[in-house]
């Protein structure tokens, strides 16, 4: 039975399998790959779902939703034909489309899909997306950002040596930005960042203002159906600068006249102006967090139907000093990339030893009180955004009040400095005996898996009472033996974060060459013996430590050369910032 891959997209959805050695898109039922995300439930109560659906956003549009994936995991509401949708319930039809869909291409029932999400979707969002496919008779228990899914399909079809990518995923409603970096079998995630209000749609209705100012047109003067006619219009003039100079949109007026506007490329790209500012910001977060420059990204890559914008590759080239690349079909390649997750999942042997990390999108703490002053609780950071997954981190955290009873250890997401402005995504609340202030306390550890698994563990040594909580999407309904099994995978988490043999090996061999020399060379072989231990002990992913195993194997080279008797100039760095990262 095949595991779906699902790119459940803004605007359109696909749906791929890993199929005969290589991912496989699945057409729909009108022999399309693309299913725009749009439902439409009339008066009469017909339902209608995808490009049925799209053309009924001018004919009936105030029964019709498009564009509600913006909303997930917030408490907005659609109304169509007199019933109220939720977001996820909206999703769940396209979600039940594309199955059925599926089933029908591969003659096979589909019960279990890979979904693709934003990578900046928060824990929300995510349980909104795993709701949806409960809803439409699918287990997902595994989600993949969109741009890990766009850099898997990248990678396999252009397989290279080491590689720093950014990838660009311009979608329909989101932006994601990712830091990538790729060596040898294993594709690591080691920074993200996004908008999850930047995407097409809003070049659309940038176009659309300008139209409405250009012409002295009110746009709350525009019923339903012109408003739906104009930023239809919007959109294919748009589409249409992607192989032409111009365009002209034409809304009817009153008494058989007409306003039109004549778009150029130039226009275009002043009308952007906004949103490049926007894009800007988030590209600068994705690559200062990754710890990277400007000057170490091999390839920007663009993805995501929006990203053929026709004045997006001059503004990224502006930024990078070289053009981004461009794939075939950048509408497809997250879908594509969900397709290879899939066949991962399902332990497919041409792709089972493809290695993929991911980091954490948000960070992750608890409350405390520190000043006296101020009372008004603080975010205390427990797992830092952009940190490598699997993560595990520990903190004491002490009674504030004399003859204190209980302490409550709240479970935040976000990156706000008052507690009160993150998410809270649960609590733990534990008995301490009652002393004076600062005595008791209660060690912490926060352990975040790959599957967005959070287990939170609250120990009082005095007392030796220990309670641990699970934020996990409460949608799942996990089994005992599923919670079981998860468990067993967040203790496994701090054994696979040791350090490899090769490093083992490096450290054993610095300390040799120390041991058997003397003056410069003993000197030179000790400071870099700490420089590694401090980089270790840092921690990092998978590619940050091949990155310093390689600088370390390079001058533990010139060292034994240099020990040899070779002459030649022997050039430590300075510090690791000049030479390392």
């Amino acid at each position: 039975m095949a595991i779906l891959g699902i790119d459940l997209g803004t605007t359109n959805s696909l749906a791929c399998v890993w199929k005969d050695g290589k991912p496989e898109l699945v057409k729909n039922s009108l022999g399309e790959l693309l299913t725009p995300s749009v439902v439409c439930l009339d008066k009469e109560g017909n339902l209608a779902v995808g490009a049925v659906a799209k053309e009924q956003l001018i004919t009936d549009p105030e029964d019709t939703a498009a564009s509600f994936k913006r909303w997930m995991g917030t408490p907005k509401t659609f109304t169509l034909g007199g019933r109220t949708f939720t977001p996820p319930e909206l999703s769940a039809l396209v979600l039940e489309k594309l199955r059925r869909d599926a089933e029908e291409a591969l003659g096979e029932p589909v019960t279990e899909a890979v979904i693709s999400v934003p990578a900046y979707f928060n824990d929300n969002q995510r349980s909104a997306t795993k709701l949806a496919a409960q809803l439409a008779g699918l287990k997902a228990d595994r989600i993949i950002n969109e741009p890990s899914a766009a850099a898997l399909a990248y990678r396999l079809v252009h397989g290279e040596g080491d590689a720093c990518l950014i990838i660009f995923d311009f979608g329909g409603g989101t932006l994601d930005v990712s830091v990538v970096e790729c060596f040898e079998n294993v594709i690591e995630i080691t920074a993200i960042a996004g908008d999850n209000r930047l995407g097409g749609n809003d070049v659309d209705e940038a176009i659309a203002r300008y139209f409405c100012a250009f012409n002295e047109l009110r746009p709350g003067s525009l019923n339903a159906e012109q408003q739906a006619i104009l930023l239809r219009q919007a959109e294919q003039c748009k589409c249409a600068l992607s192989w032409s100079n111009l365009a002209v949109m034409c809304l009817p007026g009153p008494d058989g006249s007409s306003y039109t506007l004549t778009l150029t490329r130039d226009l275009l790209f002043r009308l952007c102006e906004e949103l490049f500012e926007r894009m800007k910001r988030v590209l600068a977060r994705a690559i200062r967090d990754s710890g990277r420059n400007i000057g170490e990204i091999d390839h920007v890559i663009l993805v995501g139907g929006s990203s053929k914008l026709a004045v997006l590759p001059d503004f990224i080239a502006s930024l990078f000093g070289k053009p981004p690349l461009i794939l075939d079909d950048p509408d497809t390649i997250v879908a594509r990339g969900v397709g290879v997750c899939a066949g991962i999942k399902e332990r497919s042997g041409e792709i089972r030893d493809i290695v993929m990390t991911d980091v954490c999108p948000f960070t992750l703490g608890t409350s405390v009180v520190n000043d006296d002053k101020d009372q008004n609780p603080h975010m205390s950071v427990m797992i830092e955004r952009n940190s490598v997954l699997p993560v595990s981190r520990t903190d004491r955290f002490y009674t504030t009040r004399d003859n204190q009873e209980k302490i409550r250890v709240d479970i935040l997401q976000g990156e706000e400095y008052y507690a009160r402005d993150n998410l809270k995504l649960g609590e733990v609340l534990i008995t301490v005996p009652p002393e004076p202030a600062g005595k008791q306390w209660v060690k912490t550890t926060f352990t975040y898996d790959i599957n967005g698994v959070l287990q939170v563990e609250v120990e009082n040594p005095s007392t030796a009472r220990k309670k641990t909580a699970y934020v996990v999407n409460p949608s799942l309904h996990l089994s005992e033996e599923e919670l079981e099994q998860k468990l067993q995978e967040l203790a496994a988490i701090r054994s696979q974060l040791d350090q490899s043999e090769e490093e083992q090996l490096l450290l054993a061999t610095a300390e040799r060459i120390f041991a058997e020399s003397t003056g410069r060379l003993r000197k030179e072989t000790g400071r870099l013996l700490d420089l590694y231990r401090a980089m270790l002990a840092e921690g990092g992913g998978p590619a940050r430590r091949h990155r310093e195993r390689k600088w370390m194997k390079s001058q533990l080279e010139k060292l034994e050369k240099y020990r040899e008797g070779e002459v030649f100039d022997l050039e430590l760095p300075d510090s690791w910032e000049d030479d390392g990262e």
